[in-house]
Protein backbone atom coordinates (compact mmCIF):
# COMPACT_ATOMS: atom_id res chain seq x y z
CA UNK A 1 0.00 0.00 0.00
CA UNK A 2 1.09 3.51 -0.67
CA UNK A 3 2.39 6.12 1.91
CA UNK A 4 -0.59 6.95 4.32
CA UNK A 5 0.26 10.41 4.18
CA UNK A 6 -0.40 10.76 0.56
CA UNK A 7 -4.31 12.44 0.23
CA UNK A 8 -7.24 9.41 -0.97
CA UNK A 9 -6.79 11.73 -4.86
CA UNK A 10 -3.22 10.76 -4.74
CA UNK A 11 -3.34 7.33 -3.40
CA UNK A 12 -5.88 6.68 -5.87
CA UNK A 13 -3.79 8.05 -8.51
CA UNK A 14 -0.82 5.50 -8.12
CA UNK A 15 -2.56 3.06 -7.60
CA UNK A 16 -4.05 3.06 -10.95
CA UNK A 17 -0.92 4.30 -12.74
CA UNK A 18 0.96 1.03 -11.37
CA UNK A 19 -2.03 -1.11 -12.19
CA UNK A 20 -2.92 -0.17 -15.41
CA UNK A 21 -0.87 2.92 -16.25
CA UNK A 22 -4.42 5.02 -16.51
CA UNK A 23 -3.40 8.54 -15.76
CA UNK A 24 -6.62 9.11 -13.66
CA UNK A 25 -7.48 11.23 -10.48
CA UNK A 26 -9.65 11.38 -7.76
CA UNK A 27 -9.91 15.55 -8.36
CA UNK A 28 -10.01 17.72 -5.45
CA UNK A 29 -13.09 18.85 -4.32
CA UNK A 30 -14.70 20.10 -0.87
CA UNK A 31 -17.67 18.27 0.97
CA UNK A 32 -19.73 21.34 2.25
CA UNK A 33 -22.28 20.73 5.47
CA UNK A 34 -24.41 23.62 5.58
CA UNK A 35 -27.25 24.52 7.43
CA UNK A 36 -30.76 24.01 5.94
CA UNK A 37 -30.86 27.30 4.73
CA UNK A 38 -35.13 27.94 3.76
CA UNK A 39 -37.89 25.13 2.86
CA UNK A 40 -36.46 23.59 -0.69
CA UNK A 41 -39.35 21.67 -2.65
CA UNK A 42 -41.39 19.43 -0.22
CA UNK A 43 -40.90 15.54 -0.38
CA UNK A 44 -42.94 12.27 1.33
CA UNK A 45 -40.47 10.21 2.04
CA UNK A 46 -39.92 9.42 5.77
CA UNK A 47 -35.97 9.61 7.31
CA UNK A 48 -34.89 6.38 8.34
CA UNK A 49 -33.80 5.17 11.64
CA UNK A 50 -30.19 5.28 12.06
CA UNK A 51 -29.78 3.25 15.14
CA UNK A 52 -31.65 0.53 16.89
CA UNK A 53 -33.64 1.48 19.93
CA UNK A 54 -34.29 -0.41 23.21
CA UNK A 55 -37.74 -1.09 24.22
CA UNK A 56 -38.94 -0.36 27.54
CA UNK A 57 -42.26 -1.71 29.50
CA UNK A 58 -44.49 1.66 29.05
CA UNK A 59 -47.83 1.93 29.98
CA UNK A 60 -50.69 -0.87 29.55
CA UNK A 61 -47.42 -2.93 29.31
CA UNK A 62 -46.54 -1.52 26.12
CA UNK A 63 -43.02 -1.32 24.40
CA UNK A 64 -41.97 1.92 24.25
CA UNK A 65 -38.70 3.03 22.16
CA UNK A 66 -36.20 4.53 24.11
CA UNK A 67 -33.49 7.03 22.68
CA UNK A 68 -30.41 4.96 20.83
CA UNK A 69 -27.34 5.77 23.00
CA UNK A 70 -25.48 3.66 20.69
CA UNK A 71 -24.53 2.81 16.94
CA UNK A 72 -24.25 -0.64 16.01
CA UNK A 73 -20.70 -1.52 14.56
CA UNK A 74 -20.63 -2.03 10.58
CA UNK A 75 -21.07 -6.07 9.89
CA UNK A 76 -18.43 -8.13 10.27
CA UNK A 77 -18.81 -9.62 6.86
CA UNK A 78 -16.38 -11.38 3.95
CA UNK A 79 -18.79 -9.89 1.66
CA UNK A 80 -17.39 -6.54 -0.13
CA UNK A 81 -21.25 -5.55 -1.47
CA UNK A 82 -22.98 -5.77 1.94
CA UNK A 83 -19.95 -3.91 3.72
CA UNK A 84 -19.77 -1.33 1.02
CA UNK A 85 -23.43 -0.34 1.76
CA UNK A 86 -23.25 -0.38 5.44
CA UNK A 87 -20.21 1.92 4.88
CA UNK A 88 -22.05 4.11 2.65
CA UNK A 89 -25.27 4.08 4.85
CA UNK A 90 -22.76 4.57 8.00
CA UNK A 91 -21.51 7.79 5.97
CA UNK A 92 -24.89 9.77 5.86
CA UNK A 93 -27.40 8.29 8.36
CA UNK A 94 -27.37 10.16 11.44
CA UNK A 95 -29.73 12.76 13.69
CA UNK A 96 -28.07 15.42 15.53
CA UNK A 97 -31.02 15.36 17.53
CA UNK A 98 -29.88 12.34 19.26
CA UNK A 99 -28.09 11.58 22.69
CA UNK A 100 -25.77 10.19 19.66
CA UNK A 101 -22.98 12.89 19.03
CA UNK A 102 -20.71 13.16 15.76
CA UNK A 103 -17.49 11.10 17.33
CA UNK A 104 -20.04 8.61 17.44
CA UNK A 105 -20.49 8.21 14.17
CA UNK A 106 -16.54 8.80 13.46
CA UNK A 107 -15.56 6.16 15.46
CA UNK A 108 -17.78 3.74 14.10
CA UNK A 109 -15.97 3.93 10.77
CA UNK A 110 -12.68 3.97 12.82
CA UNK A 111 -13.07 0.77 14.34
CA UNK A 112 -13.87 -0.36 10.87
CA UNK A 113 -10.58 0.49 9.57
CA UNK A 114 -7.69 -1.38 8.02
CA UNK A 115 -6.54 -3.87 10.59
CA UNK A 116 -3.03 -3.14 10.06
CA UNK A 117 -3.52 0.69 11.37
CA UNK A 118 -1.12 1.49 7.98
CA UNK A 119 -4.19 3.36 6.09
CA UNK A 120 -6.22 4.38 9.52
CA UNK A 121 -4.41 7.81 9.83
CA UNK A 122 -5.48 8.73 5.98
CA UNK A 123 -9.35 7.71 6.87
CA UNK A 124 -9.44 9.47 9.37
CA UNK A 125 -8.67 12.72 7.88
CA UNK A 126 -10.65 11.02 4.66
CA UNK A 127 -13.82 11.40 7.08
CA UNK A 128 -13.82 15.42 7.83
CA UNK A 129 -15.22 15.56 4.16
CA UNK A 130 -17.79 13.70 5.33
CA UNK A 131 -18.68 14.45 8.52
CA UNK A 132 -19.37 17.81 10.30
CA UNK A 133 -17.09 18.99 12.84
CA UNK A 134 -18.41 19.33 16.22
CA UNK A 135 -19.11 23.25 15.91
CA UNK A 136 -21.33 22.38 13.33
CA UNK A 137 -22.86 19.44 14.72
CA UNK A 138 -23.83 21.67 17.59
CA UNK A 139 -25.51 24.26 15.00
CA UNK A 140 -27.21 21.44 13.61
CA UNK A 141 -28.56 20.39 16.83
CA UNK A 142 -30.41 23.77 16.87
CA UNK A 143 -32.40 22.70 13.47
CA UNK A 144 -33.16 19.49 14.80
CA UNK A 145 -31.47 18.28 11.56
CA UNK A 146 -31.46 14.39 10.55
CA UNK A 147 -29.71 13.02 7.55
CA UNK A 148 -30.06 9.57 5.44
CA UNK A 149 -28.84 8.53 2.30
CA UNK A 150 -31.12 6.70 -0.61
CA UNK A 151 -28.51 4.99 -2.53
CA UNK A 152 -28.82 4.35 -6.82
CA UNK A 153 -26.02 2.86 -7.72
CA UNK A 154 -23.37 1.10 -5.53
CA UNK A 155 -20.76 -0.70 -8.00
CA UNK A 156 -17.13 -1.38 -9.16
CA UNK A 157 -15.91 1.42 -11.35
CA UNK A 158 -15.27 0.04 -14.84
CA UNK A 159 -11.89 1.60 -14.26
CA UNK A 160 -11.52 -0.02 -11.34
CA UNK A 161 -11.94 -3.17 -13.33
CA UNK A 162 -9.54 -2.21 -15.97
CA UNK A 163 -7.30 -1.31 -13.31
CA UNK A 164 -7.01 -4.69 -11.92
CA UNK A 165 -7.19 -6.60 -15.13
CA UNK A 166 -4.07 -4.72 -16.11
CA UNK A 167 -2.31 -4.56 -13.05
CA UNK A 168 -1.60 -8.52 -12.07
CA UNK A 169 0.29 -9.00 -8.93
CA UNK A 170 0.97 -4.83 -8.59
CA UNK A 171 -2.32 -4.86 -6.50
CA UNK A 172 -3.13 -7.24 -3.33
CA UNK A 173 -5.83 -9.47 -4.35
CA UNK A 174 -9.10 -8.40 -2.18
CA UNK A 175 -8.30 -4.84 -2.61
CA UNK A 176 -11.96 -3.23 -4.21
CA UNK A 177 -12.88 -0.41 -4.80
CA UNK A 178 -17.07 0.42 -5.11
CA UNK A 179 -18.19 3.69 -6.46
CA UNK A 180 -21.82 5.42 -5.29
CA UNK A 181 -24.01 7.60 -6.97
CA UNK A 182 -27.06 8.55 -4.48
CA UNK A 183 -28.90 11.01 -2.71
CA UNK A 184 -28.08 12.81 0.39
CA UNK A 185 -31.79 13.91 2.32
CA UNK A 186 -31.73 16.33 5.24
CA UNK A 187 -34.68 17.22 7.11
CA UNK A 188 -34.91 19.71 10.06
CA UNK A 189 -37.19 22.61 11.62
CA UNK A 190 -36.27 26.17 9.95
CA UNK A 191 -38.35 29.10 11.71
CA UNK A 192 -40.57 26.87 13.25
CA UNK A 193 -41.60 24.58 9.93
CA UNK A 194 -40.50 21.20 8.58
CA UNK A 195 -37.87 21.68 6.14
CA UNK A 196 -36.64 18.85 4.12
CA UNK A 197 -33.46 19.01 1.04
CA UNK A 198 -31.70 17.05 -1.06
CA UNK A 199 -28.49 17.27 -2.85
CA UNK A 200 -26.84 14.18 -5.35
CA UNK A 201 -23.82 12.70 -4.06
CA UNK A 202 -21.19 10.07 -5.70
CA UNK A 203 -18.14 9.37 -4.03
CA UNK A 204 -15.59 5.92 -4.04
CA UNK A 205 -14.63 3.66 -1.12
CA UNK A 206 -11.61 1.65 -1.33
CA UNK A 207 -12.10 -1.99 0.52
CA UNK A 208 -9.94 -4.89 1.47
CA UNK A 209 -11.68 -7.94 2.05
CA UNK A 210 -10.20 -11.49 1.61
CA UNK A 211 -7.98 -12.69 0.92
CA UNK A 212 -6.26 -9.46 1.95
CA UNK A 213 -7.96 -9.41 5.46
CA UNK A 214 -10.43 -12.16 7.24
CA UNK A 215 -13.35 -9.39 6.81
CA UNK A 216 -13.81 -6.16 4.85
CA UNK A 217 -12.41 -3.35 6.06
CA UNK A 218 -12.37 0.48 5.34
CA UNK A 219 -9.29 1.82 3.74
CA UNK A 220 -9.77 5.20 1.92
CA UNK A 221 -12.63 7.47 0.58
CA UNK A 222 -12.41 9.95 -2.38
CA UNK A 223 -13.32 13.41 -1.95
CA UNK A 224 -17.36 13.39 -2.09
CA UNK A 225 -18.08 14.80 -5.87
CA UNK A 226 -14.91 13.22 -7.33
CA UNK A 227 -15.09 9.23 -7.79
CA UNK A 228 -13.96 6.84 -10.42
CA UNK A 229 -16.43 5.74 -12.90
Amino acid sequence: MPDNSAPPRRWARRIILIAAGLVMLLMIGVGVYGLITGPPEPTRQAPRPIATQTPSPGAGGQSTPEPATTLEPLPATDDPDEFAQAVTEALFNWDTHSLLDVEDHRMRLIEAADPTGLETPGLISDLDNYLPDEATWTKLQEYQTRQRIDIDTLAVPGEWEDALAAGGPALEEGTIAYTVHATRLRDGVWVGDAVESAHPVEFTMFLACPPRTEQCALLRLSVPGEALQ
